[in-house]
């Protein structure tokens, strides 16, 4: 169902010209005096799967920082899928236009796209999401990109790391070269090789299309290369021009607070179920499988789910289980915990939970936004319970609100892969000195077709600040919604994409 576009005036509208523009030119003429030179295809290995697709799997080399591309150098992965209907090794494929998939990642908490803010996740098999068949049959080849730290592109790990870098500053300065500005150099880098020699100028662009953390890092190759996109789809992935994450987690707090209500609306009896398993573990300890600890602010974390459709039912599940379990046993089985486990996946893709807040700073430090706006929050995020589990206010009383895809200091200590990285989160969390990741400028005399999917409901992207975004690029088209979750490209696939292509194409109902 579609809802008519909205026109809702912005509290920081006002605040656009004064706040970001100045500090955007002058870091702009920075960030186009970088050069991106072509990537060095490393490998390339291909083979057929299943469903009428063939895929190639390519490695390149590129700059670990493009400011200094004759040092350290790390390896990229993409795995592009055309279609083999034909049986010919995708020799027809080979030869249709690229669109480029960008996203935060694939979470495994009910199927759905990682949450906004990425970076860290991988992308998964091709055949895997519903988009590839879309774009396949409209004549594009897909191309998957492992962003850097993630997969098979030069995957954060602390053991790898400390083989080649000594100290806490040296392991920060390495991964501030994680970010979307050089996720988009690499696209560049990869895009030269792979489109370079084509004749028509034309040939040479390429599609994107970013769901989630992947729209923001097509805002930033809106802002620093659009000379080599073709045009550019968002779903849930307007990003939101500020300088820091204060402001967008004062919204999204409102909005996970309002996604506990539904909630607990629709799972009353677990307003005591969830007060039991937060008492319980504030007074015994939970050992998980992976080596890390399920303290209350690590199961309360699995709010994050809420923001996907079918989410509210998966933590439902996890719930129900562990209040069984720990009502019986005094503990929780190995399976159960192993289920929590499963829809938390820093312990396998750190970079996210280290750079989460950063993604957001130009110019600023974060400081642990996410734990300072909880102060300011809505008082049910900060419940703990300390009277014994026979109380009756464990079936009466407010309940205990979940969090989402904040990132907060004891994780640091909860995640067994986080632990060696405690010195170097905290250093992160402090530093100033991030570059510009958007050029208001540039984006205002935008030139790149633009089609956005921008939900009103979105638990991650907040509507108001990414509508703001959509105004501020030139040009750019909307398909708004109060119907679809935040992964609606994966879970409802046909249903976005039409309305998106009903935007490519200009047709009007």
């Amino acid at each position: 169902m579609r809802v008519p576009l909205l026109s809702r005036p912005s509290r920081l509208l006002a605040q656009l010209p004064t706040r970001t523009p100045r500090s955007t030119i002058s870091i702009r003429t920075m960030a186009s005096s970088i050069p991106v030179p072509p990537a060095k295809l490393l490998k390339e290995e291909s083979f057929r799967v299943t469903g009428g697709l063939y895929l190639i799997d390519r490695w390149f080399n590129v700059p670990l920082d493009y400011k200094r591309p004759k040092c350290l150098k790390i390896q990229v992965f993409c795995r592009t899928a055309v279609g083999n209907k034909a049986d010919d090794g995708g020799a027809a494929g080979r030869k249709l236009p690229y669109t480029v998939k960008l996203a935060a990642g694939v979470s495994k908490c009910a199927d759905t796209e990682r949450a906004a803010g990425g970076p860290g996740f991988e992308c998964g098999p091709p055949k895997s999401h519903p988009l590839t068949q879309f774009l396949i049959g409209k004549d594009f080849q897909v191309l998957y990109l492992d962003q850097r730290g993630t997969g098979l592109s030069s995957a954060i790990d602390h053991g790898i790391m400390k083989q080649m870098l000594t100290g806490v500053e040296d392991h920060v300065e390495y991964l501030k070269n994680f970010r979307a500005d050089n996720i988009v150099r690499d696209c560049e880098a990869i895009r030269q090789t792979l489109l370079a020699e084509k004749e028509n100028p034309d040939e040479r662009k390429w599609s994107v299309i970013g769901q989630s953390f992947g729209g923001f890092c097509a805002v930033t190759y809106l802002s620093l290369y659009p000379q080599g996109l073709k045009e550019v789809f968002t779903t849930g992935g307007m990003p939101p021009l500020v300088n820091d994450p204060d402001a967008v987690y004062t919204r999204t707090y409102r909005r996970l607070a309002a996604r506990n209500e539904v909630y607990y609306e629709k799972y009353p009896q677990d307003v005591g179920a969830v007060k039991f398993i937060i008492w319980c573990l504030e007074n015994h300890r939970a050992d998980l499988p992976s080596g890390g600890v399920l303290d209350a602010d690590r199961f309360l974390s699995l709010g994050m789910a809420f923001g996907g459709h079918g989410g509210i039912d998966t933590v439902h599940q996890i719930v129900q289980r562990a209040a069984d379990e720990l009502s019986r046993f005094d503990r929780m089985t190995r399976k159960g915990l192993m289920n929590i486990e499963a829809q938390q996946s820093f312990d396998g893709n750190p970079l996210y939970a280290l750079l989460h807040e950063a993604c957001y700073c130009q110019g600023a430090a974060s400081k642990w936004s996410a734990e300072r706006m909880l102060d300011s929050a809505d008082a049910r995020f900060n419940q703990r319970i300390t009277t014994r589990p026979d109380d009756p206010i464990y079936l009466t009383g407010d309940p205990i609100f979940f969090t989402g895809e904040m990132v907060y200091p004891s994780f640091m200590k909860s995640f067994a892969a986080l632990r060696p990285f405690q010195q170097v989160a905290q250093r992160l969390a402090e530093c100033t000195d991030w570059p510009q990741l958007y050029d208001v400028e540039q984006l205002r005399k935008n030139e790149v077709p633009v089609y956005a999917a921008n939900y009103i409901e979105d638990m991650y992207v907040d509507f108001e600040l990414a509508s703001e975004t959509i105004r501020t690029i030139r040009g750019a088209k909307v398909f708004e919604t109060n119907v679809l979750m935040h992964n609606a490209v994966r879970a409802k696939t046909e249903v976005v994409m039409a309305e998106l292509w009903k935007l490519k194409v200009g047709e009007v109902d």
